[in-house]
């Protein structure tokens, strides 16, 4: 009971903490917001993962500029970080996991989904996102998690659940297995050296790993749902009432980001040297997730189940009024 207690007060303490790390264009999101010469700066909260490739891409082939709208970056570790920023006005818009959404609209973080982000291949290692371990560790099975520590980037959020999932559908009880919080650029080295006995990571990160010899024991997120949609594009709902016509243009400048991405891999692929560390060999390796144009519904129904199931929200999220 004290445990369960500690976790929902600290998911709060994390929505209500703003917190980005660094920027990969300068400056704060003081002045973002602002017009010059017709063209409106924006500041996006967004993760460095394969994930957000579309968005990159849509600013260099100038999609967005197209509507009017000039993108800045700042990166975080998780979707848990960039909600509180993007409620708190700090970010115009930011990337997040469903899960990260759900929980801030149970906690009445107001949020609203405007754009459609991932989803999963839905096929069984084959996807973006696996639980993995290292090249001489005896774990086979999501089961043999319990008692083992397990890396995952955000405690209490939607990699959790769906490696509960996992272990769950493998005959293993989830609440045996330690989580611990880690970046996902900082796991494939921690899994390598042994500090941890398996990591929940997601491309690039899962490629670096099978490029040191690790291996995939499970697909987490296929593990929730067929084509789950792991992750929106989002603003607060005070910025949607306040900027209707900004929210369109960066949702067409988004949906036409996302179309060129999916036809475009290989530009995808190499967009994502411009803001991680990849190396080209293992570039070559990355599974791309899918960028469709609209979020799967069932698919989120079913992570809000698990989300309910393991107590991460304070109430049932009304999904009519999250997503887009």
């Amino acid at each position: 009971m004290r445990r369960r207690l500690f976790t929902r007060l600290a998911a709060v303490s994390v929505l209500l903490t703003a917190a980005a790390c660094g920027s990969s264009d300068g400056g704060g999101a003081s002045d973002a917001g602002a017009s010059s010469g017709g063209v409106t700066t924006v500041e996006v909260g967004l993760i460095p993962i394969v994930d957000v490739a579309p968005l990159y891409l849509g600013q260099e082939k100038g999609f967005f500029e197209k509507q009017g709208l000039k993108l800045r970056f700042t990166t975080a570790q998780g979707g848990a970080a960039i909600v509180p920023g993007v409620a708190s006005g700090q970010f115009q818009f930011g990337f997040s996991n469903v899960t990260s959404l759900m929980i801030a609209q149970s906690n009445n973080v107001p949020v609203k989904a405007v754009a459609n982000a991932i989803a999963s291949t839905g096929v069984e290692g084959k996807d973006f996102s696996a639980i993995t371990v290292g090249k001489d560790s005896p774990i086979r099975s999501p089961k043999d998690l319990e008692g083992k520590r397990v890396a995952i980037n955000t405690l209490k959020n939607i990699n959790e659940t769906s490696v509960r999932a996992s272990v769950r559908k493998a005959g293993g009880d989830p609440d045996k297995v330690e989580f611990v919080e880690l970046a996902f650029d900082q796991m494939p080295a921690a899994l390598d050296s042994g500090q941890i006995d398996a990591a929940q990571v997601v491309e690039p990160a899962l490629a670096t790993v099978k490029s040191q010899g690790g291996r995939e024991i499970a697909s987490n997120l296929v593990d929730v749902a067929p084509d789950l949609t792991v992750a929106l594009y989002f603003t607060s709902t005070r910025y949607a009432q306040q900027n209707p016509e900004v929210v369109e243009k960066f949702r067409k400048a988004t949906a036409e980001s996302l179309a060129y991405a999916d036809a475009h891999p290989d530009e995808a692929r190499q967009i994502v040297t411009t803001y991680t560390k990849i190396p080209a060999a293992v570039l070559d390796k990355v599974t791309l997730p899918k960028w469709p144009a609209e979020p799967n519904r069932a698919s989120i129904e079913a992570l809000m189940k698990l989300g309910e199931d393991d107590g991460l929200f304070k109430s049932t999220p009304d999904l009519d009024k999250l997503l887009p």
